[in-house]
């Protein structure tokens, strides 16, 4: 986990002071995109209900150990839904700075949930463990 934090948070640190926050938070969201959809079509089981879908997603990312992810709420007619991921490879244990910092998972969880379904989602974080809540939780909607 440090290996892959130290990484992760210098090529952030890296981008950003190149290309400023925005660009750089964007480009972690593209790999994490990349990421979920190549995770997606050569992990998962597609073609299951979604019920079997969300458990083996949540069996697979233990597994793998990046994280805990619990589904919350999911509307059927937007196809809105909330999850939550503990023990997070990516912050769980972070420091508090007062900022959302899981770009990577916003893009990696978009790219599952397109695989999965068909349609494009955007998903942002709406609490963070570096925010000091000690969960993170994002929100994915249907563009």
């Amino acid at each position: 986990v440090l290996v892959y934090r130290l990484m992760q948070y210098t090529m952030l640190d890296v981008l950003s002071k190149e290309y400023g926050n925005e660009k750089a938070n964007e480009c972690f969201r593209k790999a994490g995109y990349l990421a979920g959809t190549e995770f997606a079509e050569n992990v998962l089981d597609l073609k299951t209900d979604f019920n079997l879908f969300l458990a083996n997603l949540q069996k697979k990312l233990k597994e793998l150990k990046i994280g805990i992810l619990r589904m919350e709420d999911f509307n059927e007619t937007t196809g809105e839904i909330i999850f939550t991921i503990s023990e997070d490879l990516d912050c769980s244990g972070l420091p508090v700075t007062d900022e959302t910092v899981c770009y990577y998972d916003e893009g990696f969880i978009a790219g599952i949930l397109e695989k999965y379904t068909g349609k494009k989602y955007k998903v942002r974080e709406i609490d963070c463990w570096a925010n000091g809540d000690r969960i993170c939780r994002f929100r994915g909607t249907v563009e």
